[in-house]
C-alpha cells in the first residue's frame, strides 16, 4: 500500500512505514492517492466479522504484513450489534469491546501492527485524547514490551469515568492531564512531531487517528452494521456519525469508496466548525466549548483533510453531506425523548448522531447512527437527564476505586518535553 503526504506529495511510505512514522513531513498526513473497489461485496457481507475484515484489510494493504490475519484474528474478539433504537432507526453498537468505545477497534489493531513492523526499536507512543482514544490506546498497549505510551487529556474535561481507564493503570502507560482544552493537548503532538531530536531520542509515534492503521481498523465496522441489516435494507443505508476529530467518519467514507452503499450524515455538538464550514464555504474554528459529548470537543479536526481528499479522489461533493450540531439542551432532550419513546438509552454523543439522522432520513432509507460508548462512561449525566440508574459493566467498576497515577502539566510543550523525558529515562 503507498501513502502519500497530504502536505508534502513528494513523501511516499508504505503502509508499514506510515504505522511507525505516525505522521509526515510538515504534519502532513499520510493517505492514499487512490482507493481500489472491492470486487464481491455481497458475499463478504456473508462472512464473520473477523475473517470479512481480515479481507478487506488485506484488500487495502496488500502483501507487507505476513501475519495480517492473525492480527485481525486476535484485535476483534467482541461484536458489534445494530440494535433497533426507532422506526427505520439502528444504533451501531461499538462500546462492547474491553474500554467500552469504539476506539478498541482501531487501538487493538494498531498496537498488534505496531508490534509487528516495529523491529527492536523501543517506542514511545504519544497521544492526545478528548474522551475515548487515551482509554482504548492505554488498554491495547498496557504491558507491552518496548512500547511506552503517554496520553494528554483536557483536565476536568472528560469524565471521571474515562479519566479512570486512562490513569489508573501505571507501567508504560503515562497519563497527563493538560490544563487546558483537548486542542492544545493536540497541538503539543504536533510539535512533539515536528521536534526532531526529540522524536528520534524516544522513538516518538502517535496512536490519534493521525495513524493509518486505526483508521483502516474502524472501515471494518461498516462492512459489519450493513451485514446485519435484512438484504431488502442493504441498498439505502444512511449513517449518521458523531464527529470530533472526523477519523470515524473518514474510514466510513474508505467503505463507501470501496464500494459499500451508504450516504453519510456528519453530526457535530457546539464545537461546530465543519457544519459552518459546509455551510458558508469558509474555515473559521472559533475557540473549544466544553459539552456533554465531551469526545466532540474539538474545533481543529485532524482528519478533515483527509475527507476533502477522498471527496476530491472519488468525484464526490462536499454539498452531498447531510449535517446538523445540537447544543447540549438539545441533546437532553433528544436522549429523554427516545428513551420514553422506545427504551433505547443513548449516551450524548449518540443522541445527537441518532437525532440529526433523525432529521435527514428519507421515505425508503435505513438509518444507523453510531453508538460510540457505552452509556455508562457518562453515568453521572445519563442517569441525571433520564432519571436512571445505569449499572456500570465490570471494565468500569473494577476501575471505580483504582488510584490515579496521573500528573498535571501546564499546556507549554517545552514542560511535556522535559517530563517525557525524565519519565522514560532518556
Amino acid at each position: 500500500m503507498e501513502l502519500f503526504n497530504l502536505k508534502d506529495h513528494s513523501e511516499k511510505v508504505s503502509f508499514s512505514q506510515a504505522v511507525v512514522k505516525g505522521i509526515g513531513r510538515d504534519q502532513g498526513l499520510f493517505f492514499p492517492d487512490h482507493i481500489e473497489p472491492l470486487a464481491n461485496i455481497a458475499e463478504l457481507l456473508d462472512m464473520p466479522l473477523a475473517e470479512r475484515s481480515a479481507k478487506i484489510l488485506r484488500h487495502l494493504i496488500g502483501d507487507e504484513i505476513p501475519t495480517l490475519e492473525a492480527i485481525v484474528k486476535d484485535a476483534f474478539t467482541f461484536k458489534a450489534p445494530i440494535v433497533k433504537a426507532d422506526e427505520n432507526i439502528y444504533a451501531l453498537e461499538l462500546f462492547h469491546g474491553p474500554t467500552l468505545a469504539f476506539k478498541d477497534f482501531g487501538a487493538r489493531f494498531m498496537a498488534r501492527v505496531l508490534s509487528a513492523v516495529k523491529g527492536d526499536k523501543d517506542l514511545t507512543i504519544l497521544t492526545a485524547t478528548s474522551g475515548d482514544t487515551g482509554a482504548a490506546v492505554a488498554a491495547a498497549f498496557y504491558e507491552q514490551k518496548g512500547i511506552n505510551v503517554v496520553v494528554l487529556y483536557p483536565k476536568g474535561k472528560i469524565s471521571e469515568l474515562q479519566e479512570k481507564l486512562i490513569a489508573t493503570l501505571g507501567k508504560n502507560i503515562k497519563a497527563v492531564q493538560v490544563e487546558g482544552i483537548f486542542d492544545q493537548c493536540q497541538d503539543m503532538v504536533k510539535t512533539a512531531f515536528d521536534d526532531a531530536e526529540f522524536k528520534e531520542r524516544i522513538g516518538l509515534n502517535s496512536a490519534n487517528s493521525i495513524n493509518i492503521s486505526r483508521l483502516l481498523a474502524q472501515v471494518s465496522y461498516y462492512f459489519e452494521a450493513v451485514a446485519q441489516l435484512p438484504k431488502e435494507k442493504r441498498e439505502k443505508v444512511v449513517f449518521s456519525v458523531p464527529c470530533g476529530n472526523f477519523g470515524n467518519i473518514t474510514a466510513g467514507l474508505i467503505a463507501k469508496a470501496l464500494g459499500l452503499k451508504a450516504r453519510f450524515v456528519i453530526s457535530c455538538n457546539a464545537n461546530d466548525t465543519v457544519p459552518r464550514y459546509l455551510k458558508s464555504g469558509n474555515w473559521e474554528p472559533h475557540k473549544t466549548v466544553a459539552t456533554l459529548s465531551n469526545a466532540m470537543d474539538i474545533s481543529r479536526p485532524n482528519n478533515w483533510p483527509r475527507v476533502e481528499a477522498l471527496v476530491k479522489m472519488q468525484g464526490w461533493k462536499l454539498s452531498d453531506f447531510d449535517f446538523g450540531s445540537m447544543s447540549d439542551e438539545q441533546t437532553e432532550k433528544t436522549m429523554q425523548t427516545l428513551y420514553k419513546k422506545t427504551g433505547y438509552i443513548a449516551e450524548p454523543h449518540a443522541a445527537i448522531a441518532y437525532q440529526i439522522l433523525a432529521d435527514n432520513l428519507k421515505e425508503g432509507e435505513t438509518g444507523i447512527f453510531l453508538g460510540t460508548a457505552h452509556p455508562a462512561k457518562f453515568k453521572s449525566d445519563v442517569d441525571r437527564i433520564l432519571n436512571i440508574d445505569v449499572p456500570l459493566p465490570k471494565a468500569l467498576a473494577d476501575k471505580v476505586s483504582a488510584e490515579s497515577k496521573s500528573v498535571v502539566l501546564k499546556p507549554d510543550y517545552e514542560t511535556l518535553k522535559s517530563y517525557v523525558l525524565e519519565a522514560l529515562n532518556k
